[in-house]
């Protein structure tokens, strides 16, 4: 997940001095050995998104991505999903965040899994990608237009960086059929910066755009009862939550079950084909 926008919460709203060296305590406290981790080793700490790892390949699989694509990750926080779609899938990513922190804690766990030839990443708003047109063959977004108001200018920035008949991937929390949702969200403490929309609405804002449907998934979770941080930071799939977050992950992880139960937010997942 990434707080790249211009109009929601500022960049700085995770964002976290000494990530990198926080994420790597972990892992050694958890038994990996740093000097041989793998993109398996560092899933539950680098896929700051709904789903994790699982979520991302998924998606790629959607997709049908393939070695040597050129893939353009927005929005890609810690670069796990990055990692995983070069590790995996063969393809090279160029990966843009707004947020500092997570850039440079992106560029240490690529470093040192190294694959710096087939992952960059670099600060950036989603908003002005500094890319030419028609640069890339794939462009991926997970968890990363919450809090963008400005979803029109965000697909169409996407839609120029596409060559002509390239893929936009997406996964996204959307706007379920009860309103309004519950917070505070992973994104957004409040209303102010939380800008979800329908799936309808968004389908027909990114056909509009000029992409043609090729793959609109629901994929939201089965419900679960509401639940405390304890439990949850058992796992060690909540840890990357639990450093970023802190003390905020128990009343954001009790309003997110609700939402799902209540159908106040979904997850969808999409796949799109630049007419």
């Amino acid at each position: 997940m990434s707080s790249d926008n211009k109009v929601g919460a500022g960049s700085d709203h995770w964002g976290r001095d000494g990530l990198g060296q926080a994420i790597l305590d972990a892992l050694a406290a958890a038994g990996k050995d740093l000097d041989a981790l793998t993109i398996d080793d560092l899933a539950p700490m680098d896929h700051f998104h709904g789903g994790g790892k699982e979520s991302t390949v998924r998606l790629a699989k959607l997709a049908n991505l393939t070695p040597g694509l050129r893939v353009l990750d927005v929005g890609g926080g810690f670069g796990g999903p990055a990692r995983t779609l070069a590790v995996e899938f063969g393809c090279n990513v160029t990966v843009i965040d707004l947020t500092e922190s997570y850039v440079q804690t992106a560029r240490e766990l690529t470093t040192r899994l190294g694959l710096t030839r087939q992952v960059t990443h670099q600060v950036g708003n989603a908003l002005e990608l500094p890319f030419d047109d028609g640069q890339f063959d794939v462009v991926w977004t997970q968890n990363s237009g919450m809090n963008i108001a400005d979803k029109e200018s965000l697909y169409a920035g996407m839609h120029r960086v596409l060559r002509p008949g390239g893929l936009l991937a997406l996964g996204e929390p959307m706007a379920g059929p009860s309103q309004p949702p519950m917070f505070p969200l992973m994104w957004a403490v409040d209303a102010t910066t939380n800008f979800l929309r329908t799936p309808g609405e968004m389908r027909a804002l990114i056909e509009a755009t000029g992409f043609e449907m090729r793959a609109w998934n629901d994929v939201t979770p089965q419900p679960a009862p509401p639940q405390t941080a304890t439990p949850i930071a058992a796992s060690p799939t909540i840890w990357i939550a639990d450093i970023v977050m802190g003390d905020s992950i128990d009343a954001i992880a009790q309003a997110s079950s609700l939402n799902h139960i209540e159908g106040r937010i979904v997850n969808m997942q999409g796949v799109f084909a630049r007419a």
